[in-house]
């Protein structure tokens, strides 16, 4: 169980610093919110080697989705 949550939470890193990155080119305030959720997430379950801290952040970014926190895309804008 512990490679799954190495995999899952390594993979949680790159979501946040590809957020990041894409924060410091649009300056969206919720990308940096959204990377901010899944670092926070993946740096808690390597500290507790447990996985609901994945699932944890993962409900949280998408609530912040559903609140609106996430840029809009180009096919959004009709």
């Amino acid at each position: 169980m512990n490679i799954v949550i190495y995999i899952a939470s390594g993979l949680f890193i790159l979501l946040s610093l590809a957020l990041t990155i894409a924060y410091l080119r649009t300056r969206h305030h919720g990308l940096l919110l959204l990377a901010a959720a899944y670092g926070t997430s993946a740096s808690l379950a390597l500290f507790k080697m447990h996985w609901w801290p994945l699932i944890a952040g993962f409900v949280l970014v998408w609530a912040f989705r559903l609140m609106g926190f996430d840029p809009d895309t180009e096919g959004d804008a009709k």
